[in-house]
């Protein structure tokens, strides 16, 4: 009889022992183990993190830390950190979360343009994934990956066409070139190519000249008409005369990019500088600006004119009064010098 009470105490102690730990087990597992009040958290989580800063970052987000941890051993993500961005929703319980930071690696929009550097590329990216913006400029300016692309030091910039991308947030510089080299390849289908070689330029040159019409105009229903006109003095030989480029020429002698130019005087005409167009004929070495892809959709479909000047109109600010005759320009001229020196812009 006395056994038989010894044996039954042990049991009940059995029985409460065992119901405490799986009580224990089903919270650490199943309760919910989130601590913010929004609808989710993003946790951002470094290619070279250990499952120690993991818990760092994640601690501001879970309740109990502890539980976290215990779970995240019992299903071998302690030992296996998967990098990337995460969505952590409200009401997760640890199991949820383990599973999450296991296999769902969420892609981020990065999206850049009008970038005049491509150290302002790099600065652009690194804002929106891990890479750092010395290690982007590393990969940008990898001199063996321009030539095997067909770039080089100061046609690189044209290889990134702006736009918005899915990326993960843990991309190298290196990943994000050659994505980008991808997509560039990928926008010139063989019509685009037949276009440009029907205007003798290659797609370098084209974005070249996209550049100098995007700086010309930011309306885009004008731009056609701008690349028309470029066109037109190429084939005859005459200097382009584009005064972003001369205006590029001033920034990038001075190692300036953040300059204001707001007017480009008769003394900035004779800065010896290949990007200068109104001292070297032919498109300059490179762009000089990053050109959206309305401007260079505008030059591989250029309008068919005979204009050869144009100059900014200011009764319909933003649009260009364009001319066939220097004369005809010279008149158009003098309305645009008299506002400018009223509105006392001298630089």
């Amino acid at each position: 009889m006395y056994i038989k009470k010894i044996l039954l105490i042990i049991v009940l102690i059995g029985l409460v022992v065992g119901g405490v730990f799986s009580y224990f087990i089903y919270n650490a597992i199943f309760v919910s183990n989130t601590s913010f009040n929004n609808e989710e958290a993003y946790l951002y989580i470094p290619s070279d993190a250990n499952f120690k800063e993991v818990k760092s970052l994640a601690a501001p987000l879970l309740e109990n830390l502890e539980t976290f941890e215990q779970v995240a051993k019992r299903k071998g993500y302690a030992s296996n950190v998967k990098p990337g961005k995460y969505a952590i929703k409200k009401g997760m319980n640890n199991n949820d979360i383990i599973n999450t930071l296991r296999v769902n690696n969420i892609p981020v929009r990065v999206s850049f343009n009008n970038q005049e550097t491509i150290e302002d590329l790099a600065g652009r990216i690194s804002e929106q994934i891990e890479a750092d913006s010395l290690s982007l400029l590393k990969a940008m300016n990898d001199r063996e990956f321009l030539k095997t692309n067909g770039f080089n030091q100061e046609t690189k910039l044209g290889m990134y066409l702006p736009n918005s991308y899915e990326f993960f947030w843990n991309t190298s510089g290196e990943e994000f070139r050659e994505r980008m080299a991808k997509e560039y390849q990928k926008f010139w289908t063989p019509e685009r190519k037949t276009k440009a070689e029907k205007m003798n330029l290659t797609p370098e040159e084209v974005i070249t000249l996209a550049s100098l019409v995007h700086k010309e105009t930011a309306k885009v229903d004008e731009r056609p008409k701008v690349a028309g006109l470029y066109l037109n003095r190429i084939r005859r030989g005459m200097l382009l005369q584009a005064d972003p480029t001369v205006i590029y020429a001033l920034k990038k002698e001075a190692n300036d990019f953040d300059m204001v130019i707001k007017r480009v005087l008769y003394r900035d005409l004779e800065l010896d500088s290949p990007y200068n167009t109104y001292k070297y004929a032919g498109l300059p070495p490179g762009p000089i600006a990053m050109p959206d892809i309305s401007a260079i959709e505008a030059v591989l479909n250029s309008e068919s004119h005979d204009y050869l000047y144009f100059v900014a109109d200011v009764e319909n600010f933003g649009y260009h009064k364009f001319a066939k005759t220097l004369a005809q320009h010279n008149r158009n001229k003098v309305q645009y010098v008299q506002w400018i020196n009223a509105q006392k812009i001298n630089r």
